[in-house]
């Protein structure tokens, strides 16, 4: 049978989803625990490959196995055994075919851009001293939406076929005293949301105009967006599928 696993993350200790020599991952982490439970060599393919510091609040995972099991046990199993920073939230069958990567119909992430000095969040959020002027910050980023290449913000010598992304919604709101960016769309590029944050913050800042956007993507020059910001106020906060690939969703 293949099965989804819904699962969240806090990146700080990891270098990133995928397996990599000499260095821990989130997903070798997670098949270590589900071979050791099920007593067979699982393999997992997950909803995307976040970077190295990365949070994930809403990841999806495949796995197959021949093994049986009863949900909830084995949800609170997982747990037990996991790490403080790893949590399964929820396991359910899938049709054989059915893909954590190739089958999710969007994905969203959320920036977070700390106002204040906050010595309870330093490593959840980017504190940021300078002001900003939040409103030309959310002119540029509605000009994302005209476009579909994001070539410019995407990391150079990325082996992909195509630069072209649909992105469904941009949103820069206030919250307390953060900053919150939220993109969502189809698929991003490595280091894509990252590079878009920098690049606004640059607006805001004043060093180039909310104009200026158009040019710096029709260039599909990586050395002509803002700055990448870091990765710890970076959470893959959704990822959406087709009701199809289920097979039959137990209900904890």
């Amino acid at each position: 049978m293949r099965y989804f696993l819904e699962l969240a993350y806090n990146g700080k200790a990891y270098h990133g989803w995928q397996i990599q020599p000499n260095a821990i991952s989130v997903q070798e982490v997670i098949e270590k625990t589900l071979s050791t439970l099920l007593n067979e060599t699982i393999s997992i393919v997950g909803a995307g490959r976040t970077d190295a510091g990365v949070h994930a609040k809403h990841m999806f995972a495949h796995f197959e196995t021949e093994a049986e099991f009863e949900v909830k046990d084995f949800i609170y199993k997982l747990n037990s055994f996991l790490p403080k920073d790893i949590t399964i939230v929820d396991v359910f069958k899938v049709k054989p075919d059915a893909h954590a990567r190739f089958h999710a119909i969007s994905r969203a992430y959320l920036y977070r851009i700390s106002l204040s000095k906050d010595v309870f969040n330093y490593d959840g959020s980017f504190y940021l001293k300078q002001d900003l002027d939040i409103g030309k910050m959310i002119e540029a980023s509605k000009i994302l939406l005209d476009y579909k290449n994001f070539q410019c913000f995407s990391k150079s010598n990325t082996d992909v076929n195509t630069y072209n992304c649909n992105i469904m919604r941009t949103e820069l709101q206030l919250v307390n005293n953060e900053l919150h960016f939220t993109i969502k769309a189809d698929r991003f590029l490595r280091n894509m949301v990252r590079a878009i944050v920098g690049t606004l913050i640059n607006v805001g800042l004043g060093k180039i105009e909310a104009e200026d956007l158009h040019t710096i993507i029709k260039s599909k020059n990586r050395s002509e967006a803002g700055f990448s910001v870091p990765a710890h106020g970076l959470y893959l906060t959704e990822v959406i599928y087709p009701d199809s690939i289920k097979l039959i969703h137990t209900e904890r």
